[in-house]
């Protein structure tokens, strides 16, 4: 299954809601160039909501790394929110969860970035 991308707009936040597998080709370069436009549009603040991910490899991941090294580079934030367990422990094991800011939901991140 592809990757789909769905933005939507909360006052000053952008959500990205991710579906599908996040993996290396297309939908990886996806997920980057969103990201890109997005800044380049002085959107600076992001939640991403992996809720719906079913899959994410080392690609997607390091497109991840990539994404929040970007985001802040602009002064800005990215969060994550709504990932499933997998995800979780994929972060977990590979110690990028204590890089990403991670929330139980979309709704927890937007408090926070508020």
């Amino acid at each position: 299954m592809a990757l789909t991308i769905a933005e939507e707009q909360r006052k000053d936040v952008t959500i990205l809601k991710l579906s599908g597998r996040l993996v290396l080709g297309d939908e990886s370069n996806d997920l980057r160039t969103t990201i890109k436009r997005l800044l380049d549009a002085g959107d600076k603040k992001m939640v991403v909501d992996l809720g719906e991910v079913s899959y994410i490899d080392s690609a997607g991941l390091g497109t991840l790394v990539s994404s929040f090294a970007s985001v802040s580079n602009a002064g800005g934030s990215m969060k994550l929110a709504n990932l499933s367990k997998k995800i979780h422990d994929t972060l977990n094991i590979t110690k990028l969860v204590t890089v990403f800011d991670v929330h139980d939901s979309v709704a927890a991140a937007l408090k926070e970035t508020a």
